[in-house]
C-alpha cells in the first residue's frame, strides 16, 4: 500500500514544459494538457483480474470498478474536452465483455462525453467498439505524438507513450520510497500505469535506460502532490531498504 509521505524540500509544481508545451503531472497518475483540455492516461488494464482468474490466479474481483471510479473523478475534477488512453486500456481481447453491465454503462457515459480515443497496444490491438470513442494507432496534437509504446518520432516532435509503467525509488531522510512515476528527457515522455492491478518497472531498468536520455528526469507520484527527482538521485530497485 502507498505510504501517505511528502517529500518537501523536493516538492515542485506539477507543471512542466514538454517539448513547448505547458503540462501537468497529477497526482493520479493522468497527465494533463491544460491549453487542449485534454486528458492522457496509460494502461488501464481493464479486467485483469478476470484474466488472472481463469488461469486459477484469484485477485479481488474489483480492479475495474476501482480503475474507472479514479478515472471519473479525475475526469470530473479536470473536466477535459479530450481523452486519450495510450494503449493496454483493455487486459486481453475479451475483457470488454467481461466487463459487468454497470462497468459497461459507466465506459459509455465518459466515451459519450468527451472526445474520446483509445490508442491501440499490444494487450488490445482492437479495443472494443462498442463501449463508445475512436479507435486508433498513435495520435499527433501540436508537434506531440501520443503512442502506446515509445518509438523514432520525427525530428522536432515530442513523444507521450506508456506500456513500461515505470517506477523510481529515491532515499529521503534516510528513508526509502518507490513510486510510480512519470519518466521524460527532451523528447521523450512515459507516463505511470492508470490501472489498479498494475506493477512497474524499475526507471533503472536497461529497458528504459535505451529509451531515456542521461539526465532524465522523473516525477514521482505521492498520495497528494507530485514530485520532481533527476535521475542522478534515483536507487535501483534492488539497494536494501
Amino acid at each position: 500500500m502507498q505510504q501517505a509521505f511528502d517529500f518537501p524540500e523536493t516538492a515542485e509544481p506539477g507543471s512542466f514544459r514538454f517539448n513547448g508545451a505547458a503540462l501537468v503531472s497529477d497526482p493520479s497518475g493522468a497527465l494533463w494538457w491544460p491549453a487542449e483540455r485534454c486528458l492522457v492516461v496509460a494502461d488501464l488494464h481493464l479486467e485483469k483480474g478476470s484474466s488472472f482468474a481463469a488461469r486459477g490466479q484469484f485477485l479481488p474481483p474489483y480492479d475495474s470498478r476501482a480503475t474507472l471510479e479514479r478515472l471519473q473523478e479525475v475526469i470530473a475534477r479536470l473536466q477535459p474536452k479530450r481523452v486519450i488512453c495510450l494503449g493496454d486500456s483493455f487486459h486481453d481481447a475479451e475483457a470488454g465483455g467481461r466487463l459487468s453491465d454497470a462497468e459497461k454503462e459507466r465506459l459509455r457515459a465518459l466515451t459519450s462525453g468527451h472526445d474520446w480515443i483509445w490508442i491501440t497496444g499490444n494487450h488490445d490491438p482492437e479495443p472494443p467498439r462498442e463501449l463508445g470513442g475512436d479507435v486508433l494507432n498513435e495520435v499527433e496534437m501540436h508537434r506531440l505524438i501520443f503512442r502506446h509504446e515509445a518509438e523514432e518520432s520525427p525530428e522536432g516532435y515530442g513523444e507521450v507513450s506508456g506500456h513500461y509503467h515505470p517506477k523510481a525509488a529515491v532515499r529521503v531522510k534516510g528513508r526509502r520510497f518507490s513510486r510510480p512515476c512519470f519518466a521524460f528527457d527532451e523528447g521523450r515522455l512515459i507516463l505511470p500505469s492508470f490501472g489498479a492491478y498494475t506493477g512497474g518497472l524499475d526507471v533503472l531498468a536497461p529497458a528504459l535506460r535505451e529509451l531515456l536520455a542521461p539526465g532524465f528526469r522523473v516525477r514521482l507520484i505521492s498520495a497528494r502532490k507530485v514530485y520532481a527527482f533527476s535521475s542522478e538521485m534515483l536507487e535501483p530497485f534492488g539497494v536494501p531498504a
